[in-house]
């Protein structure tokens, strides 16, 4: 009997895709937990280009097909070698977790879009990079005879952008990666050690991209410097993109350089011990398909401030304290309350524990299977 052979292009399991990467390994790893006896999972990928992250579940039912020359997302090529792989390997279905892939695989297909930031924040983009999303993300959409979003607000903006039927689109929300949870002190120790720490801080993790909100946030901060006394020093973690200065030149100006500590990148193994080790974490973005730092804070046992925008109270439920993210007034009211009331702050804590719970790549393995079943 003939399996059905689910092939999930694992072409972004690459340190240049760190989020679509992580989606993939953490959804394949998942499903191959989940398949029947008369289903195979196969990773589509290039020639030794996966990242630390990837790791190729060993259980039944799983293959790889390895491409003979490494095809980028962004080849042309793409559009005749991968179907030519389907195929070959006589494909049941293709998942590409990317809206940039090949827009006639000739088999049952699945896209995942994450969020619509290129149009619905355009300053964040050039308008060639904007126009090429846009008509890219179209083609997608035409393609796939199902599409998935990663929360119901992603879901509404794409019906709202694009012209298509809502049967068709289904929400399948991510979920924080099983090395978010509460960590002991001793590696709580080591990480105020190894990146110079205070006991006590406020934590933002995220890039500076105008969107995530960052020069509103140390605004906010100013005010919460000016307002109390002995405020916790705000940590500033992420990729940092140069073109964005204005978040550092924001605190110049405000004179409060000792207060706010950039720390840049941070790696992925030190990421659960940084966000246990903060008293609060603060989340000021604009616009988000997801949000997952919220969700990975809240497994950590943290206690969450952030924007009441796009998918955050979709996220976070009641287990988070919001803000107008555009309200800089408010948004230091609502963080210093909670810096300022330790009970609170455990209150929220539990909470945002039994909060994330609520997300697993189990079941978002479960959902993603049905599709497939569904359209082949």
């Amino acid at each position: 009997m003939k399996k059905n052979s689910y092939v999930l292009d694992a072409r972004t399991t690459t340190d240049h895709f760190p989020g679509i990467g992580r989606y993939v390994s953490n959804l394949g790893q998942a499903m191959a937990t989940q398949l029947l006896p008369n289903e195979e999972l196969l990773f589509l990928q290039n020639p030794g280009e996966t990242s630390d992250h990837w790791q190729m579940p060993t259980t039944a039912n799983i293959n790889t097909i390895v491409m003979e020359k490494t095809i980028s997302p962004f080849s042309i090529r793409q559009q005749w070698a991968i179907p030519q792989q389907l195929h070959q390997h006589q494909a049941t279905m293709y998942h590409s977790p990317y809206y940039l892939m090949p827009y006639r695989p000739k088999v049952p297909t699945v896209v995942t879009i994450y969020d619509l930031i290129p149009q619905l924040f355009p300053q964040t983009v050039s308008l060639q990079a904007r126009l090429l999303s846009r008509l890219a993300t179209r083609l997608a959409l035409r393609s796939a005879n199902h599409i998935i979003v990663i929360s119901e607000t992603t879901r509404r903006d794409l019906l709202a952008a694009f012209p298509i039927q809502p049967e068709k689109v289904t929400a399948v929300p991510l979920a924080p990666d099983p090395i978010f949870q509460p960590q002991p002190e001793s590696t709580i120790l080591q990480i105020r050690h190894k990146y110079n720490l205070p006991e006590t801080y406020a934590l933002y993790l995220g890039s500076n991209k105008p969107h995530k909100n960052l020069v509103r946030l140390l605004e906010a901060w100013k005010i919460i410097i000016d307002e109390q006394e002995n405020p916790p020093q705000l940590i500033i973690a992420g990729a940092w993109i140069n073109r964005y200065p204005e978040p550092q030149q924001k605190a110049a100006e405000f004179g409060i350089e000792n207060a706010v500590q950039f720390l840049g990148p941070i790696p992925e193994a030190d990421l659960a011990a940084l966000y246990s080790s903060a008293a609060l974490f603060v989340f000021p973005s604009l616009y988000e398909g997801f949000g997952l730092p919220v969700i990975e804070a809240m497994a950590c046992g943290t206690a969450v401030s952030c924007a009441n925008s796009s998918s955050l109270p979709e996220i976070g439920s009641d287990a988070a304290h919001y803000f107008d993210p555009t309200n800089v007034r408010e948004m230091a009211t609502v963080i210093g309350r909670l810096l300022a009331n330790d009970s609170l702050r455990f209150e929220l804590e539990e909470k945002g524990k039994t909060q994330a719970q609520n997300f697993s790549w189990k079941k978002a393995a479960n959902s993603t299977l049905q599709i497939y079943r569904h359209i082949t």
